[in-house]
């Protein structure tokens, strides 16, 4: 139940990393999105139902 206009892309979209982070704790590594993703520093996520998605770094980040 997304608040915003428009609202937030769904957890389950394509685009879902454009949802807006509604809690950032940058010490623990972790933010939630409005969507109900957790995204991790590391580029790694956890879906609403317990799913995981793998960190997805580009090319350039890994290469430094």
């Amino acid at each position: 139940m997304c608040p915003h206009d428009p609202p937030c892309p769904s957890a389950y979209a394509r685009d879902h990393d454009a949802a807006r982070l509604v809690a950032f704790h940058p010490e623990q590594g972790w933010g939630l999105l409005c969507n109900g993703v957790v995204v991790f520093e590391d580029t790694g996520e956890l879906l609403p139902d317990g799913r995981s998605l793998p960190a997805h770094r580009g090319c350039f980040a890994q290469a430094a």
